[in-house]
């Protein structure tokens, strides 16, 4: 069937309002989508802002906590001085309060006719250091290296016996007199005391502030 020239006119009347609807849509979806990248521009600058913030705040924390960590270590420092310090001053006490006694028991019970106390020697770049070394000539020919402890532990009956057997070595002058060994001390835990006879070491212990010498029956001392 033909066309006439009323319906070709109509056709293309409806194409050309399909096509300006067309633009207005485009046009529409054009601002639309404009309004959204300024939108999310904005947003993302805002985030940006927001992110530099946090940023800066967490560098500022983390200077707060290193400033806190750094004076909490030397708080720690600090404190720990003091501690080694008190522990040296308690240690002095220990030996000062044992010396008195440790001299009458060494004159008194075993002879000795040289008593020293805090013996420190250097040989050929090692060091050797004795609480209290005494010694006696002639007949007697015999030296004691007692070591002074608050709180003894099974490293301390180590101490000494590294500390006897390195004892010639640091004073040739003795090499001929019996070494014996005698570990007093303050407060003395468990089997501790048992483990230092079975050694063949001495034992003092402090009663009334006064160290004595402990030697049960069947006791044999060890020389070195």
């Amino acid at each position: 069937m033909a066309t006439t020239a009323e319906e070709v006119w109509l056709l293309l009347g409806q194409l050309v309002e399909s096509q300006k609807e067309n633009a207005r849509l485009f046009q529409e979806s054009k601002q639309e989508a404009e309004l959204r990248a300024r939108e999310n521009a904005r947003l993302f600058q805002e985030s940006k802002q927001e992110a530099e913030l946090r940023t800066k705040d967490i560098d500022r924390q983390l200077k707060e906590l290193g400033n806190q960590t750094r004076e909490l270590g030397n708080q720690t420092r600090e404190l720990g001085n003091q501690i080694g310090g008190l522990g040296k001053k308690f240690g002095s006490f220990t030996e000062g309060l044992a010396l008195p006694s440790m001299e009458r028991i060494l004159q008194k019970q075993f002879g000795m006719e040289i008593i020293s106390p805090s013996v420190r020697v250097s040989k050929g770049g090692l060091h050797l250091e004795i609480d209290v070394l005494a010694y006696a000539n002639g007949n007697v020919n015999t030296a004691y290296v007692v070591e002074v402890k608050s709180h003894p532990r099974e490293e301390s009956i180590t101490q000494l016996k590294n500390l006897l057997e390195r004892f010639r070595v640091f004073f040739p002058e003795h090499h001929n007199k019996k070494v014996h060994g005698i570990l007093a001390a303050v407060d003395w835990s468990g089997n501790l005391k048992q483990q230092t006879l079975n050694e063949g070491l001495y034992v003092a212990s402090i009663h009334d502030e006064v160290f004595e010498l402990e030697t049960p029956d069947g006791f044999q001392p060890r020389f070195w």
